[in-house]
Formats: C-alpha cells, structure tokens, sequence
C-alpha cells in the first residue's frame, strides 16, 4: 500500500494552530491529505469496520475535531455552513469516513456539561472525539453525588476512534402528559465503555457503530446533562439548534457521496461497454439527461440546505433566537437534501448499468451508504411528516424540531 505523508498532529498541550480562515479549510494542505489518504484506504476500512486512530490522528490535524469545541478551551466553534462543506468533502470519497468525521459537530452535546468537567476533557487540547449511543435508554439508579448505571446501547459510530463516549440514561418514568422521559447522556472516558463488535450492515460498514456497554458504573453528576441541552459558554454555535445540527451533518454525508455518484457516472461515460459493439454510455440519451437531472437535483437541494443553514447562523450572530419556522426549515432542508440526493445515487446507479452490480464496484458501495443515511432518525420519513405538521400550522410533535 502506497503511504502518504501528511502534516502531523500537533502534541497534546502545543501552543495553538494559527487561526484559518474557514471558508477555505477544504483547501488546507492537512485536509487535502487527509481526503487522499481516505481515498486510498477506502478498501481497507471496509475490512476492518472501523475508521483507525492513525486516521482519526489526520482528522484531528485537519481541525475537524475542535470545530465545536468551545473557544475557552481552544476550539474553533465554526458556523455549521463552514463545518459542513468539510463532511460533504470527505463524503466524495468514502461515505463512513465522512460519517465519522461528522462527529467533529458532537462535542456541542458535551457543551452542556459543567465547566468542572469540560476542562477535563479538553486538558490534552482541543481534538477530542465523542462518540455516543444513546439508545435504548437504560433506567439508572440515584446514588450519592450521581448515578448507578448498567445497559448496553446501540448505534455509537466512531466509537472505536474516540476519546470519551456517552451513553443515554433516565431517572425516571414518562411524564403524566404522556410526553417521553428526559434523555440525559452520561459521559465518561471511552477506556471505561466495553465496545461489543455487533455492526455487520448492508451499509456504512467502516463507521464501527458498534454496541457500548457499562455495568454498575457511577457517573457523578457533573458528568451528566440532558441530550440536546445549550451550551454552557457564550458561542454562538451552542445556542444553534444541537438536533437540527445533527441532521444536517449527517445530510452532508450524502450530498457527498451524491457528488461522488455522479463524477463516476461521467468518469464511465466514455469507457468500453460490457456487450461489443453497443453504444457508448456518453451516447445514451437516457444517460445524458439523469446525468442532467441529477446534476440540478443536487445543486438545488444543497442551495436550500446551505442557505437555510446561513440564515439561521445570521440570526444568531444578530442577537435572535431560532423560530418554530426557521428550526423546521433546517429539519426540513436536511431531510431533503439526504432524499434528493439518494435520488440522485439511485438515477445513477441505474443508467451506469451492469458494470455497477458487482459487490466492489465503487457505485454500489455509494448506494448502500447512501441508503442507511436515510433510514437515520434524524432524517428518517417521520421528519417529513412532523415538518408538514409544522407547516400547516400544528403543534409542533414532542421532540421535534
């Protein structure tokens, strides 16, 4: 395997990176790097089902990592408009790569806990990956300064690369209203988690979504806050809708791996068919115009994404708050997005032909990514339906936006 040699991390505890500019961040040497060495080992992180710390190290130098870590302790807390163009970038390349990468948003979640334990966290700098599977919830038990806690839980992507991993816990029983009982997470360092290799999927294969596991463990209470909750410091990026923004970056994925769909799809244009003497992809009309359709599917969903994205950042830089309409629209702008582009992988997919089916071929490994977006909960046709319910004027559904 041919390797690549990329500007190294900078040690725990160095003095800072000069500050970049964050609308160029794709264009930096580290990130360049970083998206061909994802593309070279693509392969290799399918065999092992998981993205490898060396990898992660890349990610981390690309600044991937401190860009919602709150600027008191280092971070660069970007605009999700500039955080994003950076998953989408990953996302042309290899669809779980970028996945993980996604959780570079994640540490808005940690932002809720107590100052006391961030500056933990954040002792040996700002690059710190939180991985978390929340669900299913598990009950804990009140103890002195904290809580008892024992569960497994499902879904913690990233969990293998990370640096602390948090686990979703309720004290107590749904509310009278019917309304779910609180999410709280209960961080700890990923040392003290057992990961269970149980992710064997259709799709997403190398983003280690694995099971956790904890028993009996005491998490002090400065160690838990409630899912979802604001930041405690004064960035703008804690009072952006922390579920909206989740959304969003995993919508990324997919309008890169839909980028990536249709840079292959003209990249086979021209090339030899599997029957002699048939046409040339290029001269299909049929190919010709989904290359079309697909190219202006994606611009369009994306103009609506990134616009909506900088409308909310623009209200909050101004001293606003997020409407009931605006955080729908985010919601809705990033289901979209996912939708259209799947779409846009599928038309694809089809008119590329034969030369797709087989279980390697780069387009299908796109599809089968693109396919377990969709099917997240923050993306899934329930938004749909709750974002149409906002719309017509209904009470907006517990939980959502």
């Amino acid at each position: 395997m041919t390797q690549l040699a990329c500007p190294e991390a900078a040690p725990a505890m160095a003095a800072p990176p000069p500050a970049v500019d964050p609308s160029t961040l794709t264009a930096q040497p580290e990130f360049v790097c970083l998206v061909d060495v994802i593309r070279a080992r693509r392969d290799e992180f399918q065999r092992l089902r998981h993205i490898p710390r060396d990898v992660i190290a890349l990610m981390k130098a690309a600044r991937i990592f401190r860009s919602s870590t709150p600027r008191r302790f280092g971070g660069d807390v970007l605009a999700p408009h500039h955080f994003l163009p950076m998953v989408e970038a990953i996302g042309e390349v290899d669809g779980s790569a970028a996945w993980v990468a996604a959780f570079g948003s994640a540490n808005t979640y940690i932002a809720a806990l107590p100052e006391a334990a961030q500056a933990v966290i954040y002792a040996d700098g700002p690059d710190q990956v939180y991985a978390g599977g929340l669900y299913p919830l598990q009950q804990a038990t009140r103890a002195p300064g904290g809580w008892r806690v024992s569960g497994q839980w499902k879904f913690a992507s990233g969990c293998v690369g990370a640096d602390w991993i948090g686990v979703g816990i309720t004290g107590g029983e749904a509310s009278p209203t019917g309304r779910p009982p609180v999410v709280k997470m209960a961080v700890c360092p990923a040392s003290e988690v057992e990961i269970i290799e149980t992710w064997d999927v259709m799709g997403m294969q190398a983003t280690g979504s694995h099971d956790t596991r904890v028993r009996d463990k005491f998490f002090a209470d400065m160690w838990t806050c409630e899912r979802g909750m604001q930041g405690i410091f004064d960035d703008t990026l804690f009072r952006y809708p922390a579920l909206a923004y989740q959304a969003q970056v995993h919508a990324a994925v997919n309008l890169g791996l839909a980028r990536g769909a249709l840079d292959l799809a003209g990249e086979m244009a021209g090339g030899r068919t599997l029957m002699p003497g048939t046409a040339s992809l290029a001269s299909r009309a049929y190919f010709r115009t989904a290359l079309a359709e697909g190219e202006a599917r994606l611009r369009a969903a994306r103009a609506f994404y990134y616009e909506t994205a900088e409308q909310a950042w623009d209200v909050l830089t101004s001293g606003g708050e997020i409407s009931l309409h605006l955080h729908n629209l985010l919601r809705l702008s990033a289901t979209h997005a996912a939708r259209s582009a799947t779409e846009t992988i599928e038309q694809c997919f089809r008119v590329v032909g034969m030369g797709a089916i087989g279980s390697q071929h780069r387009m299908q490994r796109i599809l089968r990514d693109c396919l377990v977006v969709t099917h997240h909960a923050a993306l899934n046709d329930l938004t749909l339906e709750n974002a149409g319910a906002v719309l017509a004027g209904l009470p907006a559904p517990a939980g959502y936006p």
